[in-house]
């Protein structure tokens, strides 16, 4: 299952306008909780949003882009994906669902940090990439698309104002029934990107 859930997954940006039922949202979710993190943290937390939650999160997400838009912004240089991140909020709101991911025990990226700290923040994201990767995989596996977001990094202070969270937000994964079939995306050949020494 793994490699064939690897191999055909891809990442959807329309969706059918079909409710997902709650059971193969916890199905994936059960996946996301199986990941392995580091010491065993789980620095996880996911919510669920759909109908009209989903839209009041979308909504605060459009006014952070809007800031944005106008030159109020923690992300200067990174002015050049504001395009991208108004089609992901299109996706966005098409997705029947949508599941926000919150690291328990990071803060806002846009805050300072130790050495220490950093170095929890780092393990802690790689284990909720794992736990993303599971859900990805998963929703692969049970019939469902998703699509895997950080485009919310441009909203990230209405997001975690709505949110009502000082926790970190990490990203979010749209999901629902996939209207398309993307062809596979080219991927660098393993001689570009291994090395061996053995």
């Amino acid at each position: 299952m793994p490699i064939n859930a690897i191999n055909k997954r891809r990442s959807i940006r329309k969706f059918q306008q079909k409710a997902v039922p709650i059971e193969l949202i916890n199905k994936v979710l059960e996946a996301g909780r199986a990941a392995p993190s580091a010491k065993n943290r789980q620095p996880w937390h996911f919510i669920v949003f759909a109908g009209e939650h989903k839209k009041e999160l979308l909504n605060a997400m459009e006014h952070g882009l809007e800031r944005e838009e106008r030159g109020i912004t923690n992300l200067p240089n990174s002015r050049y994906g504001l395009a991208d991140a108004r089609n992901t909020l299109r996706i966005m709101r098409e997705a029947p669902a949508i599941i926000i991911v919150i690291n328990t025990n990071g803060k806002s990226p846009f805050l300072p940090v130790d050495n220490d700290e950093r170095v929890a923040e780092i393990c802690d994201s790689l284990s909720i990439g794992a736990a993303v990767e599971n859900i990805l995989l998963t929703a692969e596996e049970v019939g469902l698309g998703a699509l895997w977001i950080a485009n919310t990094c441009f909203a990230y202070r209405e997001l975690t104002d709505y949110l009502n969270t000082d926790k970190q937000l990490a990203c979010a994964i749209a999901i629902g029934y996939a209207n398309e079939k993307p062809d596979k995306r080219p991927r660098k050949p393993l001689k570009e990107i291994v090395e061996y020494r053995l």
